[in-house]
């Protein structure tokens, strides 16, 4: 439940949803590459408490991007690493009580040293434990950066939401207000990801369009998704930014991958040559922002 100080609204109390669309941001290619190069020559410490089904595939996907993870859980360790590390990822995948001690150790001392953290609430609302520990997360530490499907975003804000497991029953358009009150009353960027990504920031959105539906037929990479943004988080202390490159990173490798596999089980170690080779000249042809009609590129 929410701690001291903190409001969440009742459904009965729930802000109506909003007639006039918000002001909005747009990327820009340019500043998208720089931080990208930024990241693949400092090569960012990225502290992950993660699960056990995609830490493979985020460890290589922050390797393929230039940064640096690290992999680790023991809550024996966890502040010191945070004290190394240039940000923070928080992902709840497999959760297990001595795994949420840990998280909120490394949280809050990544917090007290002013390092990045993101927040991944892998199926908040399916499970009360879930739940529980994910608004537990929230008031003890406020995180940088909140990235999450749909209904995960919804399952924070609207008390009784459920989700289907991890998986998203809504479009990403069915979260902003969820995702705009959040990111008010945590004072964090709120990142949803679905056909089409938001982006919340100070009140404001970023959509990005790119990306490609064989994407959703491969496990962890929502998860992916959320290791890139904190290694954007470290280069770039803009989090909304950070967070709208990560998706948007995501979005173009995704796509170039979907085009050059066979198929779920190849889509993997493509995306991940394609985060490791993509190019400047990729990143701006490519780069479908979200004041740009569907299929052409800004």
């Amino acid at each position: 439940m929410a701690g001291a100080g903190k409001i969440r609204f009742p459904p009965s109390l729930m802000p109506p949803t909003r007639d006039t669309p918000d002001p909005s941001w747009n990327l820009n290619s340019g500043d998208l590459w720089r931080d990208m190069a930024k990241i693949r020559v400092t090569a960012p410490l990225v502290h992950n408490i993660t699960n056990y089904v995609v830490m493979n595939l985020t460890a290589n996907a922050l390797l393929s991007a230039g940064a640096s993870p690290v992999m680790a859980h023991a809550i024996e360790e966890v502040e010191e690493l945070a004290g190394l590390a240039q940000a923070l990822v928080v992902n709840l995948g497999t959760l297990s009580s001595a795994w949420v001690e840990a998280m909120s150790l490394a949280a809050r001392f990544a917090k007290r040293r002013g390092i990045p953290v993101v927040l991944d609430p892998v199926g908040c609302g399916a499970t009360a434990f879930r739940t529980k520990t994910t608004r537990r997360l929230l008031d003890e530490t406020s995180p940088t950066v909140i990235r999450g499907n749909a209904s995960e975003i919804r399952a924070i804000y609207r008390d009784g939401e459920r989700t289907k497991g991890v998986d998203s029953q809504r479009g990403s358009d069915e979260a902003l207000d969820a995702a705009l009150g959040i990111s008010e009353q945590y004072r964090c960027v709120v990142s949803v990801s679905g056909e089409i990504d938001l982006v919340v920031s100070n009140g404001k959105v970023a959509k990005v369009r790119n990306g490609h539906p064989l994407m959703t037929k491969v496990t962890g990479m929502g998860c992916t998704a959320s290791a890139l943004t904190a290694a954007f988080c470290a280069v770039n202390p803009s989090a909304g930014e950070a967070a709208a490159h990560a998706m948007a990173l995501m979005g173009i490798a995704g796509e170039l991958a979907a085009e050059k596999c066979s198929g779920p089980g190849t889509f993997q170690p493509v995306f991940l040559d394609l985060l490791y080779s993509l190019d400047q000249t990729q990143v701006s042809s490519r780069l479908r922002r979200g004041d740009a009609p569907e299929g052409h590129p800004a």
